[in-house]
């Protein structure tokens, strides 16, 4: 993707995780980009002198081997170069410090789950480490692909936003693909009823900050279709995607506070839950 050069994949043998690798396979061959696959063992919390096996060392990293070995057929099959590495700990907390320490610009992961519940929880490695990184993190649905043709910009207008919009930009540019930015105003039956013209406010302000991106588009040298709609954010979101066959939502992080870190269930990992096509999260 636009001046992604260094891809680290979270392996984990799921056919989420496959998939994941697929599309970053892709991703490297159309962009030059190298990909790190990383598989986290959790921590061996027993008595190693209890154990009775001959080899510990094999017994705990046994799995972990047999995962990067899958990864590597994965590659092969894809026609692409991966560097490996597998190491023990918290998911998230190594996922982050490894694409850190290997200058890593963007992770790939997969998303599992098509209940209801699994699309609310996303997934707690998914949550927290998009939480605690810096770094773009790219969340594939399972059985998803990328054409990177129809693009969906979700902003709410704020600084922290800014990023997202001009990596959207920059990969409609490079991809010839169409941009499309939505801010969605939350509103609900009481609220239209009790403040209607406080929902009038909110999308008048809205409509100013897209016409600033639209800007940002026509200097760029691209046409931005905007729009704003009404409701719950990730439902207007995840519903426009569906509606519009969009390829790539791409969406801003609002960085590392404490509080912003443990809020799950926002806008940004309920869209991730539900969206029908692979979510960019910018920081």
């Amino acid at each position: 993707m636009a001046n992604y050069r260094k891809i680290l994949v979270a392996y984990d043998g799921s056919a989420s995780a496959r998939n994941a690798l697929a599309v970053a396979s892709q991703l490297a061959k159309e962009d030059k980009s190298w990909i790190k696959v990383l598989t986290v063992l959790p921590d061996y919390k027993g008595d190693l002198e209890l154990v009775g096996v001959s080899n510990i060392k094999e017994t705990i990293e046994g799995p972990g081997k047999k995962l990067l070995t899958e990864a590597q057929e994965i590659a092969d099959h894809e026609d692409v170069h991966i560097l490996t590495n597998m190491t023990q700990g918290e998911p998230y907390d190594k996922i982050v410090h490894v694409a850190e320490d290997e200058n890593c610009d963007l992770i790939v992961m997969g998303r599992r789950g098509t209940h209801q519940l699994e699309r609310e929880l996303v997934g707690s490695v998914t949550d927290w480490f998009i939480g605690y990184t810096m770094k773009d993190v790219l969340v594939v649905p399972d059985g998803t692909k990328m054409t990177r043709k129809n693009i969906l910009l979700a902003t709410d207008g704020s600084p922290s936003c800014e990023t997202a919009v001009g990596r959207a930009i920059e990969l409609a540019i490079e991809h010839e693909a169409s941009l499309t930015a939505v801010s969605v105003v939350y509103t609900n039956d009481e609220y239209l009823a009790l403040a209607p013209g406080d929902v009038e406010e909110l999308i008048a302000k809205a409509k100013n900050k897209l016409a600033a991106i639209e800007k940002k588009g026509k200097e760029a040298g691209i046409k931005i279709n905007c729009l704003v709609k009404e409701g719950e954010a990730y439902e207007a979101i995840t519903t426009m995607a569906q509606n519009s066959n969009i390829d790539l939502i791409v969406m801003g992080s609002h960085g590392r506070k404490r509080l912003e870190r443990l809020l799950m269930g926002s806008v940004t990992e309920r869209t991730i839950g539900y969206a029908p096509c692979p979510v960019l999260v910018v920081h």
